[in-house]
């Protein structure tokens, strides 16, 4: 049996692990994840290491904010213990505000032309404090990097695979069959130690991502291969307090069912580490759902309502809600205030992501940021 088979006698299943997070409604906490699940450890695939200049080593350290004091009672889940975010070369903090607009230069006749390298290869990641995933990343990371750019402009991606199986990066938007990224056109898969460069023009204007299309295509996607991509209107969008959240989720145990469920990959790591904002800031939400393995994610933000930007491809807002529902792969922009100092809840609205890792929370402050 392969390291990432279905051992049902020694790991356990989804249903068992939310049993073992039940604590957390007490406000116990979730105690030593990585004992609780048994083989996790033993049974998973050891990571490739990237090669240098790419390596978790060679990745900035991104200092991680100090810890929150304890939730009050009534919010009391969350995990013992903290993922290492230098280690990784990736804290979720951080990422909610880091975007690449790539390497610009201007175009005769306007707009400008943006280069990326996106290099994909595997890595173990902590997900949860300790429990490790054997994923498979762009750019080291799950999710990969945000890629930026303005409507009009040309974008030249140069993606070079450095993993162990064929790999493709398919961009949602308009582009020729040839840049598609999809087995058996254009470049086809890129085989392992291959490259290839993909070129089209940044339209339409929205929220989009990018994922690879390589088959079994469930596996790459469940694996980390996946990330955002931004196209701003012309025009631009009103200032805003901008973040990116991509709700994703794992199977720890290869069954074909999540054990864990976060918002930028580590479980209850915004419980731990509130995501800060300023009262009356209007607050921009980049938001993509990539979760395998269900048909739907959510998010629910308590005390509030937001605008719904569909994609966001229009500059009319769809809805003025608190939740919203996406299948794999939709997405949308969520703008709002928040009116009143404290801190506010967010959450998947299927209680039990929420309790095996997916929730967080809003610091609104009006001190400086």
């Amino acid at each position: 049996m392969t390291s990432e088979g279905p051992e049902a006698d020694r790991r356990l299943s989804r249903r068992n692990f939310l049993s073992t997070a039940a604590g957390l409604l007490g406000g116990a906490g979730l105690l030593s994840w990585g004992s609780r699940l048994p083989g996790l450890a033993a049974g998973r695939a050891r990571a490739v290491r990237a090669p240098s200049p790419h390596s978790p080593e060679a990745a900035p350290a991104h200092a991680m904010p100090a810890a929150s004091p304890p939730t009050p009672a009534g919010h009391g889940l969350g995990a013992v213990g903290e993922v290492d975010v230098r280690r990784m070369g990736f804290d979720p903090s951080a990422y909610l505000t880091r975007f690449d607009w790539g390497r610009a230069r201007p175009l005769g006749g306007g707009g400008s032309l943006r280069e990326y390298q996106v290099v994909a290869y595997d890595r173990e990641i902590e997900i949860a404090p300790g429990v490790f995933f054997p994923a498979w990343t762009f750019n080291g990371t799950v999710p990969g990097p945000t890629l930026r750019a303005r409507e009009g402009d040309r974008l030249r991606i140069r993606f070079i695979n450095a993993g162990t199986h064929p790999h493709t990066m398919h961009f949602h938007g308009i582009h020729t069959a040839e840049m598609d990224g999809v087995p058996g056109i254009g470049a086809g898969e890129v085989a392992p130690g291959r490259s290839t460069v993909y070129e089209f023009r940044a339209e339409p204007f929205g929220l989009h991502l990018y994922h690879c299309h390589a088959v079994p295509l469930k596996r790459h996607i469940h694996k980390g291969l996946y990330g955002v991509f931004i196209i701003d209107p012309a025009g631009g969008r009103p200032p805003a307090r901008e973040l990116v959240m991509v709700l994703n989720a794992f199977d720890t145990n290869f069954d074909g069912e999540n054990e864990v469920y976060a918002v930028n990959t580590v479980a209850f790591h915004y419980m731990r580490h509130p995501i800060r904002v300023r009262r009356g800031e209007l607050v921009r939400i980049y938001l993509v759902n990539m979760t395998e393995f269900d048909p739907i994610n959510s998010i629910h933000i308590h005390a509030n309502f937001f605008h719904v930007y569909r994609t966001g491809t229009r500059l009319r807002t769809d809805e003025f809600t608190d939740t919203i529902m996406l299948a794999q792969g939709e997405r949308a922009i969520l703008e709002m205030r928040f009116p009143y100092r404290g801190r506010y809840m967010f959450h998947a609205h299927v209680s039990e992501f929420t309790e095996l890792g997916w929730m967080g929370f809003f610091e609104v402050t009006d001190d400086d940021l």
